[in-house]
């Protein structure tokens, strides 16, 4: 089995047969400092994404790309507005539900690592498949599988602390997809590295999608900008028709 490859097809919701795998409906969020005026990241913003979707998300620094990704990856709450997952109102979704929907349905890659200091390379990327269950030896050819096609192998004994950042972003995308997720979000994912590395990186994402998963992807770069099949461009929070001038 190839190592992006899922052993079976996630079973989802069975109430969201026909509907989009994401849908947002007037989605506004706004950040109210203590003594500051409120600051607005999205507005509005109503859109559909279908399972199997390859979609990029770009624009302007401060157009609200990472907030957008941060509430579909259910690590923030709308300000106002309906977002649906799976069929789901995420609104009435439990902490738990919400925890548990992050580890299995979704593959999270941000700007900051997120890495525990204290477990190795290895462990960092196994520990999420440990929560969900997997048996030991799964874990492990999963785990290496992941470490091994992002190239950070030799390094599985060794710390985050010890790493270059870019190689903690690798390891971070490694435990991104070991779980071969259905939906991958990847927020400026090879920003930390440099160019073979981050053509790995997007290769990476294209074998996920061949194999059906869903990817979101923020990125400043026109040429991962045109790897993907669909474009959504925001602008001071607002979703807009073509790219901001």
């Amino acid at each position: 089995m190839a190592w992006w490859r899922r052993s079976a097809p996630s079973q989802g919701n069975p109430d969201a047969a026909g509907l989009p795998l994401i849908r947002l409906e007037g989605i506004s969020k706004v950040f109210q400092g203590e003594a500051e005026e409120p600051s607005v990241a999205l507005r509005d913003v109503t859109l559909d994404i279908g399972r199997g979707e390859y979609v990029s998300v770009s624009g302007p620094s401060g157009c609200g790309k990472s907030t957008f990704l941060c509430i579909l990856a259910l690590l923030d709450t709308p300000t106002a507005g309906k977002y649906w997952l799976s069929g789901r109102d995420t609104a009435h979704l439990s902490p738990a539900e919400r925890a548990r929907t992050r580890n299995i349905d979704v593959g999270l890659v941000f700007q900051s690592f997120n890495l525990i200091g204290d477990l190795t390379v290895y462990e960092n990327v196994e520990y999420p498949l440990t929560l969900r269950g997997i048996p030991p030896a799964e874990r492990r050819d999963r785990t290496m599988a992941a470490l091994e096609r992002v190239g950070v192998a030799s390094r599985k004994a060794q710390r985050p602390g010890s790493l270059s950042g870019g190689h903690q972003q690798l390891v971070a995308i490694a435990r991104a997809v070991a779980g071969r997720p259905p939906i991958v979000l990847a927020d400026e994912p090879t920003g930390n590295l440099d160019s073979s590395s981050g053509d790995t990186v997007m290769q990476m994402l294209s074998e996920l999608h061949a194999s059906g998963s869903t990817i979101c992807l923020a990125t400043h770069n026109p040429r991962y900008i045109e790897l993907a099949t669909r474009h959504i461009y925001l602008f001071d929070g607002r979703v807009v028709d073509r790219p901001p001038d």
